[in-house]
């Protein structure tokens, strides 16, 4: 019987390929999960920029008497519709989620640190659709939806580590850059985190709380906006500080190109918050806006992981050839 990972088609085999995983396909099925849980964070914010966020107004039920969307008098279906396609998306995370976990113990050598971090991704999105219960009970209250942004950047991160524990080996780490500059790299990780934290303030106190019912926080919007603003100005001169740290110090070009990468990311980023603020916070915008904000977090997380390595990610020797007898 034909097995799929010996399919003809390169796309059959691809999708099978946590069945029998190479190296390679369990770097790819871990980038894939970084894809789809930045994509989830996306399509969150689309449910709130439209006014979905109670379109499904129960859970785990969509409506209290069926899993799936049907007419409701009181719902417009183009909402529903779209809070429902957000909970089906956790489907795909899920199923990449397992597909990481199953590549990930079938590896041949099993790697443990590959493991456990692949395990992460399942529990993460369990804790995910769990919280999703809080935040519809609690009517959008934007502590919960903060919460359930937040959880979605921990999760993305264990996704990221999982990517870039699966291209290297399992040697200690070493720095390929300064002490100085490694800690460096860490203080920005941690200001960009600060920012997003900041940006979800701004966000939960803003307009597009998801639903005409939801509840704001209290903070005065121009405050916290000009915090957040702040917080954006630490995060692009850390990063230019960084840069030209690993140009003086003749960094790796990998190093370095990631750090460029950052930098014209967060200039994008940028440029779009200041176009949605002067522009009263369009829809369109801010979901661009919630892009940028993943997309950063991403690039910083590919950053810090770029300036230590394991070694290099070996392949299991081939079997010697054994020789035949010498005919007598």
């Amino acid at each position: 019987m034909k097995l799929p990972t010996d399919h003809s088609s390169p796309l059959v085999r691809g999708l099978f390929s946590f069945w029998a995983p190479t190296p390679a396909a369990m770097r790819g099925w871990a980038l894939a999960s970084v894809v789809v849980n930045a994509g989830i964070t996306v399509s969150g914010a689309v449910v709130r920029v439209t006014g979905s966020g109670l379109g499904c107004p129960t859970w785990p039920r969509c409506t209290a008497d069926s899993f799936v969307p049907v007419p409701h008098p009181e719902i417009d279906p183009l909402n529903m519709a779209i809070e429902f396609g957000n909970r089906l998306v956790t489907f795909l995370v899920l199923v990449v989620g397992l597909a990481c976990v199953i590549a990930a113990m079938r590896l041949s050598p099993r790697r443990p640190s590959l493991v456990w971090l692949a395990w992460l991704q399942p529990v993460g999105i369990l804790a995910q659709a769990l919280w999703g219960a809080v935040v519809v009970s609690s009517l959008l209250n934007p502590f919960t939806v903060s919460m359930h942004f937040l959880l979605s950047i921990g999760l993305t991160a264990a996704c990221w580590a999982l990517y870039a524990r699966a291209g290297e080996g399992d040697a200690p780490v070493r720095p390929v850059t300064h002490g100085a500059i490694r800690r460096l790299g860490h203080v920005l990780l941690a200001a960009v985190f600060v920012l997003v934290v900041l940006g979800v303030v701004v966000t939960g106190t803003g307009p597009h709380s998801g639903d005409v019912a939801a509840s704001r926080f209290g903070f005065d919007i121009e405050t916290v906006a000009r915090l957040h603003a702040d917080a954006a100005y630490l995060v692009v001169g850390l990063t230019f500080a960084l840069l030209f740290a690993l140009y003086v110090t003749g960094a790796p070009r990998r190093v370095r190109q990631a750090a460029l990468a950052l930098l014209v990311v967060e200039l994008l980023q940028g440029v779009i918050g200041y176009v949605q603020y002067f522009l009263g916070v369009p829809a369109a915008l801010v979901t661009l806006h919630v892009l940028g904000s993943t997309l950063v977090w991403i690039f910083t997380l590919r950053v810090v992981t770029s300036l230590r390595t394991r070694g290099p990610l070996t392949e299991p020797a081939a079997p010697a050839p054994v020789a035949a007898p010498s005919p007598v």
